[in-house]
């Protein structure tokens, strides 16, 4: 079905199929618990991908499965400062569950660039995973999947204001850095085009506060930092996926 309907997730799958852990992440009762398990199985399996220390060096370079095509290699990351440092900036709860394993928890919030964007681009694959398959869920394993990808969104568009703003130094460290700056755009632009295509199976994939924190990371100094950083213009219309020309 995946090599049918989004063949990127077929690739990894097979990238991944020796990977020892693999059998824990599945349900394999049922077809249609096997669709739904597929979320963690594809995130996780991402995070296997991406973290190998063969292409990952934690804090120093970080690598990310995007496409069948298109993997992003030894993308520059000079460390960093603790994600927890962007809560302040989140000032309602639409993401309440998630900050508090990702940003209140004591060793997951001092994670630094490294652990948003790894956050975030498994969410990006886990996403897809369930999206191409969701006429066969029927339960809530996958029921969070729209919400995480907004949610580790968020946390990358505060980090960079963050970033810009109380660490200026790091700040020109990055931005002078092309390949990272291209991955921020990709990501950014991928979870607008996922968000856009499970958008009908809200409920299932997701709860409705996935499109309140989407709607939050379209606020004005949000769209100007992602601008600002990338050098490029996203489109705020129903392309939302696309930059501007």
């Amino acid at each position: 079905m995946y090599k049918r309907r989004w063949p990127s997730g077929q690739k990894l799958a097979v990238a991944q199929a020796g990977d020892k852990y693999w059998s824990q992440f599945v349900n394999t009762r049922s077809f249609e618990g096997f669709a739904e398990s597929m979320m963690v199985a594809i995130h996780e399996e991402t995070h296997m991908w991406d973290l190998d220390p063969s292409r990952t060096r934690w804090d120093v370079h970080i690598a990310a499965w995007i496409n069948a095509s298109q993997q992003a290699t030894t993308v520059p990351l000079h460390g960093g400062f603790p994600r927890r440092e962007i809560l302040p900036l989140i000032t309602d709860k639409y993401s309440d569950s998630m900050d508090g394993i990702y940003l209140r928890d004591s060793q997951q919030g001092s994670y630094k660039l490294q652990g948003v964007l790894a956050e975030l681009n498994a969410g990006l694959m886990g996403l897809p995973a369930v999206t191409v398959v969701q006429e066969y869920i029927k339960g809530v394993g996958a029921s969070n999947a729209r919400d995480i990808a907004a949610t580790n969104l968020r946390y990358l568009l505060l980090y960079l204001r963050v970033a810009k703003d109380k660490h200026p130094d790091y700040w020109a460290q990055i931005k002078g850095e092309p390949k990272l700056r291209e991955l921020v755009l990709t990501e950014f632009l991928r979870t607008a085009y996922w968000l856009e295509k499970s958008a009908p199976y809200t409920g299932k994939l997701g709860s409705p506060d996935a499109d309140r924190i989407t709607a939050t990371n379209y606020a004005p100094a949000n769209i100007a930092i992602l601008e600002e950083f990338t050098g490029a213009t996203v489109r705020r219309d129903t392309d939302k996926h696309c930059t501007s020309a």
